[in-house]
């Protein structure tokens, strides 16, 4: 294994620099994984942007520390661990070793709170260690905390995942967002009550039609759902929302609000959404897809994850149409298992490499965050061993 190693690292709000670092030592019950091929986040372009405060108003509220190797959406390749590491590592009870694909649980949660052990399906810690690309400069410890780089650090309480063999590296970076759809799950859970939450054959709209909202959309329909609405500013990007199931799609740049409110009431015998799901991750589309909703309509919130600042919405309106809001923070650390190998077996069913519009090599990455911005582009990964 190589003693030197490259990584990207956001020094600073807009400003990306290729930086070398030494392979560090491995300490107990850790591993160091090669980094096979990592995604562009939301989250991440949000961070090069300036917009740096994540969980805010919770105990975990923290701002991103530059300098930072981003990068969370991961496949690894295991290259050193201990027999403690290879124990207790994986999540699903796997014995690790070296040679091993991984992806990983972004959150190192500490197991112990109330949120922990009441709510351990979601990593809503409230005393959470750190997360990796997110909050642990690379001025700290072992310095390799991103995915934006050759290799990476494993620190015990990390939870790892084996890849299921024939699953490609670019459908296992797109793992922890697929996990993220459970946002759907949580509302089938209000199904118990009449005419609440998501039902078999209930309409669907999704606000943006990025990695996210593609992923709802497939998820969505393997669910049940009926009709499947998509909204975007890119025909690009909803072009691909069709492929993966959406019925009727809508540009948001040639259509003005009222004309989308009343498409949707069209499209739903006049009623409105059952659900609404919000994956562009900016407040203010937030009080019109309220409007999209029927009476007692569901609106889940899974995108707006970083503060990027405050809606104008009429409360009232809230009261009068009986709506359900379920904001739903992060994704579920217990199915990685099982969306992998869901991708797997629909691999037919979807055009899941649609998902994949750019693939840059490590020395390109800040390229590639700003070609994750544009309106021509899905989700833009990185290859630290491609040559430029």
């Amino acid at each position: 294994m190589d003693r030197k190693l490259k990584a990207a690292v956001t020094v600073g709000p807009g400003h990306i620099e290729i930086q070398e670092f030494e392979m560090p030592t491995l300490g107990k019950g850790a591993a160091i994984c090669k980094v096979l091929m990592a995604g562009v986040c939301g989250t991440d372009k949000h961070t090069y942007s300036g917009e740096t405060v994540q969980y805010k108003g919770t105990p975990d509220e923290f701002t991103i520390p530059f300098p930072i190797i981003q990068g969370h959406e991961l496949v690894m390749e295991i290259v050193a661990i201990d027999e403690e590491g290879a124990r207790n590592l994986s999540y699903d009870g796997d014995e690790l070793k070296v040679g091993d694909r991984v992806t990983i649980c972004p959150d190192v949660v500490c197991g112990k709170c109330w949120y922990c052990k009441n709510m351990p399906s979601y990593p809503w810690c409230e005393k959470a260690q750190f997360h990796y690309g997110h909050n642990r400069s690379c001025n700290t410890d072992k310095q390799l905390y991103g995915g934006f780089s050759q290799y990476m650090y494993i620190e015990p309480g990390s939870r790892l995942y084996k890849v299921p063999d024939g699953l490609p590296n670019d459908l296992a970076c797109f793992t922890e967002v697929m996990c993220v759809t459970y946002t759907l799950e949580k509302a089938r859970e209000f199904s118990g009550f009449s005419l609440e939450g998501f039902n078999f054959g209930d309409a669907v709209v999704l606000q943006g039609t990025g990695p996210l909202g593609i992923a709802h959309i497939a998820m969505a329909r393997m669910m049940g759902a009926g009709k499947i609405i998509a909204t975007d500013i890119s025909d690009y990007k909803l072009d691909i929302a069709k492929a993966f199931g959406a019925d009727v799609v809508m540009n948001v740049e040639t259509t003005t609000p009222e004309e989308r409110i009343a498409r949707i009431k069209a499209e739903t015998n006049g009623r409105g959404a059952d659900i609404v799901v919000e994956c562009v991750g900016r407040p203010e589309v937030f009080p019109e897809g309220l409007k999209y909703l029927r009476k007692a309509g569901m609106y889940l919130e899974p995108g707006n994850f970083v503060d990027c600042g405050t809606a104008n919405i009429n409360v009232h309106e809230i009261c009068a149409n009986n709506l359900r809001i379920i904001g739903m923070n992060n994704h579920t650390h217990t199915k990685y298992k099982t969306v992998m190998e869901m991708m797997l077996r629909t691999k037919d069913q979807f055009p899941w490499d649609r998902l994949f519009s750019h693939c840059y090599p490590l020395e390109e990455t800040e390229q590639a965050i700003r070609t994750s911005m544009t309106k021509e582009s899905m989700k833009v990964l990185i290859n630290p061993w491609a040559t430029v």
